[in-house]
């Protein structure tokens, strides 16, 4: 132990000593520090996760948090991007690896909990592809949709089906402009028939138009046009009729 002595003089002109004491500095034990190295923390290089997965960016308390990349060896996949909790979290794009060595990027945007979620753009293939909104893995909110086809739809989309108020754009430029359910047309909307100048309003029941009121418009420059027009109608009150068969129809949408 070591000690020195520091003297004062007091009003009675008396010495008094005073020792200070240095106190040797704990150590920790050597398992606690060896415990803190092998502790994944931090950005780590390379990490076998077993099955042929590696795992390569930064962890913290053991689990994948921050920005990591991630091969998976069975599905020959790699997802790049953020992470949370060991969950993929945040950004991030999801890529298969092609014969090539190149990789083909299937998904690209929000994740939730290892799910895809909020928006982002799916590809199935090179020629059809999804951009939108999504809630824990399939397609929730506004999107629009590209088809192999050509065709392209834009509107509303509920548990990966197209629901609510949507266009559907069709290869031949014809388009549907109205209610769906179920991912077929379910409820009121208007079909433009450009390919032959014509339109149709009408009710539309699992695909099935069931009544409306079909018009020509433009025969004149449509590509292809119905060889004779419509017809004048002779009913007496066609409105009342027509609303008639509304209001049938509509009760089973």
């Amino acid at each position: 132990e070591y000690k020195s002595y520091l003297s004062t003089h007091s009003s009675c002109n008396d010495f008094i000593s005073m020792p200070i004491t240095k106190i040797p500095r704990a150590r920790e034990p050597l398992w606690r520090e060896w415990d803190e190295k092998a502790q994944k923390k931090g950005l780590r290089h390379t990490v076998f996760c077993g099955y042929g997965d590696t795992y390569t960016g930064h962890w913290d308390n053991n689990l994948k948090n921050g920005k990591g990349t991630y091969y998976y060896a069975k599905a020959n996949a790699v997802y790049d991007g953020e992470w949370k909790d060991d969950k993929r979290h945040g950004y991030g794009t999801y890529s298969l690896i092609e014969d090539d060595g190149g990789q083909f990027k299937q998904y690209g945007g929000g994740w939730k909990k290892d799910k895809r979620h909020g928006y982002g753009t799916f590809y199935y293939d090179e020629s059809t592809h999804y951009e939108g909104e999504w809630y824990e893995n399939k397609r929730n909110g506004w999107g629009r949709m590209y088809y192999k086809d050509g065709g392209v739809y834009e509107g509303r989309w509920d548990n990966d089906m197209r629901d609510g108020v949507g266009t559907m754009r069709y290869a031949n430029n014809n388009r549907f402009e109205g209610s769906w359910e179920r991912d077929m047309k379910n409820g009121q909307g208007v079909h433009y028939y450009l390919d032959r100048g014509q339109i149709y309003r009408g009710v539309w029941v699992d695909d099935i138009a069931k009544c409306g009121e079909l018009e020509d418009t433009s025969r004149e420059s449509a590509p292809r046009p119905t060889e004779y027009p419509i017809p004048k109608i002779e009913l007496t009150d066609p409105a009342f009729v027509v609303q008639q068969a509304y209001e049938t129809f509509t009760a089973e949408v």
